[in-house]
């Protein structure tokens, strides 16, 4: 007899351009099946479910949930709580007074923790449930899967981002630091490698978390790139650390902890003016500029991969497929196949929940202050269609007419 109830949709973490992708994908596939009878979408993720926030998403016309999809950020808000035991009960309480039987939670791996703790609970308390986490960060670094839904989107920014600066940077000669997302993986920083068209073009050197970075290594590269070329762009992960593991930017500020006992990095420039103030004070070069790209990088409309939607809307849709058709719980994980297509399966939520995926050591140069050329071919079709070309004049110069 297959399963009868509610099912309940959330939306946990940071948000990205294509997240409604997943949480429409859910909702139009959940209202396929009989058996679910009604849609919600719990406002801030578990904090909704808890506090009975809900919507009733069976109520929304297709052509509203069409457009929402294609709008960046969290439709259905969003929570940084971590459920624990004490936590789970309440949801529960819900669920039951709810008759909520299925569970679908939208977010990266700390949201898998959240899925696989309920699924547990679920059981020891024999309540039947079916809880799939659908798969979301512009981290990149969920284990398992090929790559995560909002990391395309959030990739073509920075590779476009990185387009402007070089050009910019190339009229009017300097250092330029930008500073990108990334905690633990460098997947968004190298994502930057991708503006690099012709000969000379930056960001001429690339630091990522997962290699120590050591300021006299740095200040060397910058002076070997800027002698060579007269200018020098740099694309830096916030979560850079040295060699004891310990993050550059903690050299600055005091420490701060987020709610899950992370080292605060985002919200703050400060790693970006430390490495200027570094290159101005010793190797004396007076143009250093720093950008921190933030949350600019999430949810910026008019900048979204159309892989990455196409992806997106699928994970939902796969997730119902799986809790329905085969009753089963878990995590969507995407698989790539051929030169490039995904297949899309279901992994055990503890192979995925609370577990951080790193830059593989192929992806990274050996003297780790840029990427190889196998990154590059593994990002460049997550970032879609259609990125701007960029034009070189090639018209030939004059002679001078004045011997100066």
């Amino acid at each position: 007899m297959k399963l009868q109830g509610k099912a309940v949709i959330a939306q946990g973490g940071g948000p990205t351009a294509v997240i409604n992708q997943s949480l429409v994908g859910a909702v139009l596939e959940s209202r396929k099946f009989p058996q679910i009878t009604r849609v919600y979408g719990a406002l801030n993720g578990v904090a909704g479910i808890i506090n009975e926030n809900f919507l009733d998403l069976s109520q929304e016309t297709s052509e509203n949930l069409e457009l929402v999809a294609k709008t960046p950020s969290s439709a259905l808000l969003s929570t940084r709580d971590k459920p624990d035991a004490a936590y789970c009960k309440k949801i529960f309480n819900v669920f039951k007074a709810h008759d909520i039987r299925y569970f679908f939670y939208i977010g990266g791996n700390d949201s898998a923790d959240t899925v696989r703790i309920v699924n547990e609970e679920a059981k020891l308390s024999d309540y039947e449930l079916r809880a799939i986490h659908v798969p979301k960060t512009i981290d990149n670094d969920l284990t398992v899967t090929d790559h995560t839904p909002g990391y395309g989107s959030a990739a073509r920014f920075v590779a476009q981002a990185f387009m402007g600066l070089n050009l910019d940077n190339k009229a009017l000669p300097g250092v330029h630091i930008g500073v990108v997302m990334g905690r633990h993986a460098g997947f968004l920083t190298a994502a930057s490698s991708v503006a690099q068209k012709y000969s000379g073009d930056g960001p001429h050197l690339i630091y990522l978390p997962e290699r120590p970075f050591k300021v006299e290594d740095f200040l060397g590269d910058v002076k070997d790139v800027y002698d060579r070329y007269g200018r020098c762009i740099i694309a830096v992960s916030e979560g850079i650390q040295d060699e004891k593991g310990e993050p550059i930017v903690t050299r600055l500020l005091e420490r701060e902890e987020d709610e899950h006992g992370n080292v605060q990095l985002s919200g703050t420039g400060a790693l970006g003016d430390l490495l200027a103030r570094y290159v101005k004070e010793k190797l004396e070069i007076q143009r250093v500029r720093a950008d921190t790209f933030g949350y600019l990088q999430r949810s910026f409309a008019g900048c979204v991969s159309d892989v990455d939607q196409q992806e997106a809307r699928m994970v939902g849709k796969k997730a119902v497929q799986f809790a329905v058709e085969r009753n089963v719980d878990g995590s969507v994980t995407i698989h790539r196949t051929g030169e490039y297509s995904v297949d899309y399966k279901l992994t055990p939520l503890e192979e995925v929940a609370a577990k951080t995926k790193l830059m593989p050591a192929e992806f990274i140069n050996d003297q780790g202050n840029h990427v190889t050329d196998a990154f590059k071919q593994y990002v460049t079709p997550l970032l879609g269609s259609d990125l701007p070309g960029i034009g070189l004049l090639k018209a030939p110069q004059l002679e001078k007419m004045l011997k100066v």
